[in-house]
């Protein structure tokens, strides 16, 4: 893989650890540059996640079910879409924040849900936290 950024979508249960966070997003990505954590809007303020952000310098990007349910994702989870009102949050919320195409699909280690998208510009966001 080459050196290109990419914008890392999360998908997460409340209280995930900061080293399982960590350890499943560098599994799936490996040592490619993290532009940004993008989830969704209620789980921006998570401590764990918040902690891997702080500790790789880089934002949490969110966004809210509405917007992560009106992206295309090759991956939809009608057990997602029936408990948070999309079907996806990893891969549409890699989507929205990196504006390229999706080079890692939705991929879950120890229950984190991890998606990664090529950054065409700097992230932007519903939320940029």
């Amino acid at each position: 893989m080459s050196r290109r950024e990419l914008a890392v979508g999360i998908g997460i249960r409340r209280g995930t650890d900061e080293d399982t966070i960590r350890a499943a997003v560098r599994a799936v990505v490996g040592r490619q540059r993290v532009a940004c954590l993008a989830t969704i809007d209620r789980r921006a303020d998570d401590s764990g996640l918040r902690a891997v952000a702080a500790s790789w310098g880089v934002p949490i990007v969110s966004y809210p079910a509405h917007e992560l349910a009106r992206v295309p994702v090759p991956n939809p989870s009608a057990r997602t879409a029936a408990a948070l009102g999309t079907a996806s949050v990893a891969e549409a919320a890699a989507l929205l924040a990196g504006r390229g195409s999706l080079v890692i699909g939705k991929t879950t280690i120890h229950a984190v849900v991890i998606a990664a998208a090529v950054v065409r510009e700097s992230p932007v966001t519903a939320t940029d936290r």
